[in-house]
């Protein structure tokens, strides 16, 4: 090699390098290292697209479950597929508004009780008006508790519900605590109703409607969804890869389409992503909800979230074209609420520093 060759290799070299240090370090790029030695603990994914740009697509070994079951150590990977747990919620939303296109929900100011014929026992005065509209933002009005004990104490709402012979029923007749539309309680079982409406009025269960209408159409191939006895669990039973995820997002973020195609209706996105009822109960994970679609606010911004139990999360930042996906194995624990909200606030500002 010339002495010519050898120093213009030496500059290209060095004037990398320093164009390299000289490179700022965004909030984004400080969060895989804090991942990884285990500052931020059990992250099994994080996706960040950023004006249709993807800033993070990171995967990390852990341990995992599913419902009822230890999957022990997983290697996670893009097609791995992952609980969502609560985020299923959102997905039963999107189908609500697909069944009001097919023309198989007419109004959401129809007594949900008036889907289940058989239950013509059931008192009217506590069941003739809850309508699916107060079922959608879980302002039924039904006593439903799944915060004071764990999922796996049959105190719990939500797993009574599971443990009753007939789910159904036995959210219909929970003791009313409030007027419909007045108050908020998180609950599975506002959620299994409506999910026993969609498998009526499409006549077949509810995952395969999912995939007919919803799935199919974002090209997500892969999917489990946990069931109790046949029956898709509404609440909580989807599972999904964190790319799949993420489809869902984009969905939200442009207004019911997905690379051109109108899955869901414009008016139906803006209807569930509105605040119809504020959240004053300092256990909720965000300032207002819609409906089955949670609202916050962070770093300043507002957004839009899909959010399950263990860290999984779907986040819309409208203001700045940012779109977050995590799933994670945190489980029930109080770390779940800090973790993915770092992550969050770090996907903010580093958007922020790219407009």
């Amino acid at each position: 090699m010339s002495f010519r060759v050898y120093f213009a290799c030496v500059l290209i070299l060095s004037t990398g390098l320093l164009m390299a240090a000289d490179k700022p370090t965004s909030a984004l790029d400080t969060l895989r290292p804090q991942i990884v030695s285990g500052r931020l603990p059990g992250v099994h994914a994080v996706l960040v697209q950023h004006n249709g740009l993807m800033l993070a697509d990171w995967y990390f070994p852990g341990n995992d479950q599913t419902i009822g079951k230890d999957l022990g150590a997983v290697n996670f990977s893009s097609t791995t597929l992952h609980d969502v747990r609560s985020v299923t919620k959102s997905v039963v939303s999107l189908l609500v508004g697909i069944a009001m296109q097919d023309g198989l929900i007419t109004s959401l100011d129809t007594p949900v009780v008036s889907y289940f014929p058989e239950y013509t026992d059931l008192p009217a005065a506590t069941t003739h008006d809850v309508t699916l509209r107060h079922v959608l933002s879980m302002t039924s009005g039904w006593l439903w508790d799944e915060f004071t004990y764990p999922y796996t104490d049959p105190r719990n709402s939500e797993i009574a519900m599971e443990l009753a012979d007939d789910p159904t029923r036995h959210v219909l007749t929970q003791t009313r605590v409030s007027k419909p539309g007045e108050q908020f309680h998180y609950s599975g079982g506002d959620v299994a109703l409506i999910g026993a409406v969609l498998a009526r009025v499409a006549r077949k269960p509810l995952d395969q409607y999912a995939v007919d209408k919803l799935f199919r159409p974002l090209g997500i191939e892969a999917h489990g969804w946990s069931k109790r006895i046949d029956v898709p669990r509404a609440a909580s039973g989807l599972r999904l890869a964190a790319p799949d995820m993420m489809k869902i997002a984009e969905l939200v973020a442009d207004h019911g389409q997905y690379r051109g195609r109108q899955i869901v209706s414009a008016a139906w996105i803006d209807t569930i992503t509105a605040e119809h009822i504020g959240l004053p109960d300092p256990r909720a994970p965000g300032s207002g909800y819609g409906y089955f679609w949670w609202l916050g606010r962070t770093e300043g911004v507002n957004w839009i979230g899909a959010l399950g139990n263990g860290g999984q999360r779907i986040w819309i930042v409208p203001s700045f074209n940012l779109l977050v996906v995590t799933t994670m194995g945190l489980y029930d624990s109080p770390e779940q609420g800090r973790v993915p909200v770092t992550i969050l606030e770090a996907a903010i500002r580093t958007a922020r520093t790219k407009l």
